[in-house]
């Protein structure tokens, strides 16, 4: 392999490690988002709760796992017929290099209470 041939592949595998690292924390971070949410629905007598106790309980999780990208307008709590559906929709953008960018959206839901 020529000299230039080596620098362009080491090019081209810096650019994909450049976007794990730059990716990775989007995911590691939705994951909490994830942990928060069922932790959310095991709690006991959820649909007993008010839908502004419901997001501050959400919140205060979100807080203590230290997630940033998600905003108190991104969380939609409803109540319907005993069933507490709370989602979760926001996106989150990160700059890789000069003008370009990776996006990620992300929409999760829950369901608590109803008939067991």
């Amino acid at each position: 392999m020529t000299l230039i041939g080596l620098i362009f592949v080491l090019a081209i595998f810096g650019f994909f490690v450049l976007l794990i690292l730059k990716i990775g924390p989007i995911y590691l971070e939705h994951f909490k988002v994830v942990g928060s949410l069922k932790s959310l629905q095991e709690t006991p007598e959820l649909a007993r709760k008010s839908r502004r106790e419901i997001r501050s309980l959400l919140e205060k999780r979100l807080d203590i796992n230290m997630v940033e990208n998600v905003a108190p307008e991104d969380i939609v709590v409803r109540k319907e017929d005993g069933v507490v559906t709370v989602e979760v929709s926001y996106e989150v953008e990160k700059p890789v290099l000069a003008n370009l960018s990776v996006v990620a959206y992300f929409d999760d839901r829950i369901e608590a209470g109803g008939a067991p």
